[in-house]
C-alpha cells in the first residue's frame, strides 16, 4: 500500500493509541481501521511508520514490557537480590496494568529488549561479588521466572489469597482447598517469594558445591 506524502500522526502516538484500545476493548477489537479511527487519520497514515499490524504489535510489546520500566536504584553489595526482586516487582506491575495486552506480550515481545540491559546488570553482579559463571544462570532464570509467571497471572485475572487456584471444591479438592485457607500471601507476595527464593537458591547451591569441592581435595 502506498505510503500518504507526509505523516499526520506520530509512531510514539500510534503506540500509545493501540494501548488505549487494547486495554479499553481488547485485543480482539484492535485493527488497523480502528487505531486509524481512533487517532482521527484513515489507515494509510499508519505506513508511515509501520509496516503492518505486526509491527505496531510488537511496538506495544516493547513498551508495556521495557520502556515503562524504570530500573531500581541500589548499591553493589550482598543484599544484591533485592534488587532483582525489586525490579520483578516493578516489571510485574506494568505488565499488569495492562492485562489485555499479556497475549500481545507472549507472540510479540523482542527477546533482544532486555540484552541492552543485560551488560549494565552483569556489571552489577560482579561488583555485588556474584561469581561470574552464575551470571547466565541468574539473568536467563529471572527473565523466564518473570515473563512466565506475571503473564499467566495476567491471564488468569485479578484474584485473591483464596482464589489464587481457581473453582477449587472443598469436597473433591479438600487438600489443596485446606491450603488455600491457610496460605497467607496475596498473588504479589507470591511472586516476590518465588524470585527471592530463586535467587538465594542458586548462591545456596553455589557455595555448597564449592565446599564440597574444598573438601574433597
Amino acid at each position: 500500500m502506498a505510503r500518504p506524502a507526509k505523516p499526520l500522526i506520530s509512531r510514539d502516538a500510534a503506540v500509545q493509541a493501540s494501548i488505549d484500545i487494547i486495554d479499553s476493548e481488547g485485543l480482539e477489537a484492535f485493527s488497523l481501521p480502528r487505531l486509524a479511527k481512533y487517532l482521527g487519520v484513515r489507515a494509510p497514515s499508519l505506513y508511515h511508520h509501520f509496516a503492518d499490524k505486526n509491527e505496531i504489535l510488537t511496538e506495544v510489546a516493547r513498551y508495556i514490557a521495557g520502556t515503562s520500566v524504570s530500573r531500581p536504584r541500589r548499591r553493589p553489595g550482598p543484599d544484591w537480590p533485592e534488587y532483582f526482586v525489586t525490579l520483578a516487582l516493578t516489571w510485574r506491575q506494568s505488565i499488569l496494568q495492562h492485562r489485555n495486552a499479556a497475549t500481545v506480550l507472549l507472540q510479540h515481545l523482542p527477546r533482544e529488549l532486555f540484552i541492552g540491559t543485560y551488560e549494565d546488570t552483569a556489571q552489577f553482579l560482579h561488583d555485588s561479588g556474584v561469581p561470574t559463571e552464575l551470571h547466565v544462570r541468574i539473568l536467563d532464570g529471572m527473565e523466564t521466572l518473570a515473563i512466565g509467571a506475571v503473564l499467566m497471572e495476567a491471564v488468569r485475572g485479578p484474584s485473591t489469597k483464596s482464589t489464587i487456584f481457581p473453582n477449587v471444591s472443598a469436597e473433591s479438592q479438600p487438600l489443596l482447598a485446606e491450603a488455600l485457607v491457610r496460605n497467607p500471601m496475596t498473588q504479589k507476595q507470591l511472586f516476590e517469594e518465588m524470585v527471592r527464593s530463586f535467587l538465594h537458591g542458586i548462591m545456596r547451591e553455589h557455595e555448597r558445591g564449592a565446599a564440597e569441592a574444598t573438601a574433597a581435595r
